[in-house]
């Protein structure tokens, strides 16, 4: 492409003669092809007294290779002799190198008579010889012999590179350093990679003897392990990116994180259901946000990355984003100046959707930010952990008595609270005897039997033991939600149900802080004296109920989940919801409104749909019975509903496994080496997936540049 035109088309031919053109330029042209657009020649003809007109057919370009055409001027060139017409093309033949064909009249004996030429025969030959060896040499059997010897050679030395690659695939699956601390011949600590290679030497014998041997290229250096991990992205990237062209909906999730060099590294994720009708959350990069994580600076990067996959240009591709999912950030979610609202001014349909888990984290923290009691409460199930952490002989005393390590608390995640919580309230008789053993102990020092004592007294304490089982039933309750949420095939319906589940639980738990209540506590409360903690554990539910129900609403463009909720199937039956429908047509414009109407319409009339679990699941029945055609306008909008990711857990889970591969030991990791690292252990399913994997890196490889060694067949 140059300056937006391409070289093969008929506009920069005619600018630049192909024989001035260098040999690179013309192997590229003669790589490309012919140029086939669509050309508008409508030519009146009058025939027997009938006036008809006449127009180019797309399918001449299939019965003569040879043609190409011009949508400018309208008319069709020979590509051979376009190319070649200096002083090969005389005469009438030199029209279809020249000027070009726009008279339809007998077009197809003016080209038979053409293709027949002498002077069209000789282009064509030129063109097919391009590039090759010329015709005397090929015929002599001297060469057939070096090229023999050539194509042995590359052999052998794709295999070499194959099995380097399977050391690199091998590293990066398991998220392994590459390079050790010294790699020369004589060391003791050469690193994973020499050493897997050396392992593969000694089972195959063709390694061994090129790594005894090797001169031009041994393959272990780090120039070319770094090439060659780019060369894996590369084609790793690019299946992924054709698949998000070739489906018809996708979604993007996003979230930062910094790393261990205090870079900001922003991670993207694509959703999307493939050819094989599998739903896909992939990978795509880390990128480094250099102007601080300003709305500006983040919506650029993830515009530039969403510009690969759907053009924002094109209206077909703009409408396929419909979904895009980050963190409660203000940067992110506002909706005048954050990254939301400047995706969704290019992306119209890519509806926002603040990650659930998140939401499930705030739910829990507005629960017991209001209630001093509780706010102590959890501070005493921080100090735990910390109390044994501090000391070696604590954490042996633990190990002897309890015979469990008690895990630390996150401030942010609430799971990390459950297990605390689950794991005091499991334990909590042995570690009051463990407590016990340290306050009575005369080896530890007094610090340590004070703060044991003051556990002791916490341990047996009626109030900090309602609150512990209180917490430990409604955390169960979060812990489950937060598993089923953190499930990559979650959808929308499923994820209503699993919501509606949980907020029927926690009015169960509310139930029964009575009956908690009455295990530890005997006495009223008197007037003015300690607070009334059955009305404390009402109020702590009262307020996880009240949230969740606010913040998990169901509305907007997410209303069209309930379109293919079954346990409202009968419902809609007898009164179909016309209000919902119009919601999601108006968020979904792609959706025909009478054919999915009448398409939902016979689906609720008929009992059999009712016992779908999910969208998911009426999905798949529909792929596997052949209904794509029947419920087409159904199968669309399951599409949108599933592709629609409710949480960003995908992208935390990629910010673990930067965390594994970027370390304090590797801190100055390349950008680009991160990315191909990263990709190969997230994703490392795809390189079984992809068909001769090892074939596309060592293509990509021996393309990259001039090399010594030979890889390239003749």
């Amino acid at each position: 492409m140059t300056s937006g035109i391409a070289m093969n088309s008929i506009e920069f031919l005619s600018k630049n003669p192909f024989e001035r053109l260098s040999l690179g330029d013309k192997l590229a042209i003669k790589q490309l092809g012919p140029d086939k657009p669509d050309i508008q020649i409508a030519q009146p003809t009058k025939d027997r007294g009938k006036t008809y007109i006449r127009t180019f057919s797309r399918g001449w370009y299939e019965k003569k290779k040879w043609l190409c055409g011009c949508s400018k001027r309208n008319t069709v060139f020979c590509f051979p002799c376009l190319l070649f017409r200096s002083s090969v093309c005389t005469g009438q033949g030199d029209v279809w190198s020249t000027t070009g064909v726009c008279d339809l009249k007998h077009f197809s004996e003016r080209a038979k008579k053409h293709e027949q030429s002498k002077a069209h025969l000789q282009c064509a030959m030129k063109l097919a010889m391009l590039g090759q060896v010329n015709i005397a040499t090929q015929l002599d059997e001297g060469y057939h012999v070096s090229v023999r010897n050539h194509n042995k050679e590359v052999d052998n030395n794709r295999h070499i590179l194959s099995k380097l690659i399977d050391c690199i695939k091998f590293c990066g699956a398991f998220e392994l350093a590459l390079r050790g601390h010294d790699e020369s011949g004589s060391s003791e600590n050469p690193g994973v990679f020499l050493g897997l290679v050396d392992l593969v030497a000694s089972l195959d014998s063709a390694m061994r003897d090129h790594l005894d041997t090797a001169t031009v290229f041994k393959g272990t250096s780090n120039r070319i392990q770094n090439e060659l991990l780019d060369c894996m992205l590369d084609v790793m990237q690019g299946h992924i990116i054709q698949d998000l062209k070739n489906t018809d909906f996708l979604a993007v999730q996003a979230d930062e994180t910094t790393d261990v060099s205090t870079h900001c590294q922003f991670v993207i994720v694509f959703r999307y259901i493939d050819k094989a009708n599998t739903l896909q959350e992939r990978f795509f990069s880390f990128k480094q946000i250099d102007g601080g994580t300003t709305a500006e600076a983040i919506s650029k990067v993830l515009l530039q990355q969403l510009g690969v996959v759907c053009s924002a240009e094109n209206d077909v591709d703009r409408e396929r984003l419909i979904a895009q999912t980050f963190d409660g950030a203000s940067v992110m979610r506002g909706g005048t100046g954050g990254v939301r609202r400047k995706i969704q001014d290019l992306y119209p349909n890519a509806h926002f959707i603040h990650c659930y888990a998140h939401q499930l984290n705030l739910v829990m923290q507005q629960a017991v930010s209001s209630v001093a009691s509780v706010r102590c409460f959890f501070s005493d199930i921080c100090g735990f952990c910390s109390f044994f952490s501090r000391s070696p002989k604590r954490t042996a005393t633990l190990d002897n008595i309890v015979a469990r390590r008690l895990p630390r608390v996150s401030q942010t995640r609430w799971n990390f609270h459950s297990r605390a919580v689950s794991t005091v309230y499991e334990n909590k008789d042995v570690l009051l005897e463990c407590f016990k053993t340290i306050r009575e102990s005369p080896e530890f020092d007094s610090t340590s039997i004070r703060e044991a004592n003051g556990y002791c007294r916490m341990l047996t304490d009626k109030q900090f033991l309602f609150f512990l089982e209180l917490f430990n039933t409604i955390l169960s309750r979060v812990d489950i939600l937060f598993a089923q949420l953190q499930r990559r095939q979650i959808d929308i319906v499923h994820g209503q149900r699993v919501l509606e589940n949980f907020v029927n639980s926690m009015a169960k738990v509310r139930d029964s802080v009575p009956s908690i209540y009455a295990q530890y506590i005997t006495d009223t409360p008197q007037r003015g004296g300690a607070p009334n903690l059955q009305r404390i554990g009402y109020e702590v539910c009262d307020t996880v109920i009240a949230n969740a129900k606010d913040r998990f609403q169901f509305t907007g463009h997410l209303a069209a989940a309930v379109l293919v909720d079954s346990a409202r199937f009968p419902e809609f039956a007898d009164n179909f919801p016309k209000e919902v429908l119009a919601k999601a047509i108006h968020a979904y414009p792609v959706l025909n409104n009478a054919r999915l109407q009448t398409e939902l319409g016979l689906i609720y009339e008929n009992p059999d749909f009712r016992a779908c679990s999910s969208a998911m699941a009426l999905f798949q029945l529909f792929c596997k019975n052949n209904l794509m055609e029947v419920f087409s306008e159904t199968l669309k909008l399951l599409r949108i509903i599933i592709t629609t990711p409710m949480t960003t857990a995908e992208s935390e889970r990629c910010f673990s496994t930067l965390k594994r591969i970027k370390t304090f030991l590797r801190n100055t990791m390349a950008q680009d080496r991160l990315n191909a690292l990263a990709m190969l252990s997230i994703e490392k399913r795809l390189t079984h997936d992809i068909p001769d994997f090892n074939r596309l890196v060592i293509e990509k490889f021996a393309h990259m540049k001039d090399r010594r060694a030979k890889f390239l067949y003749k």
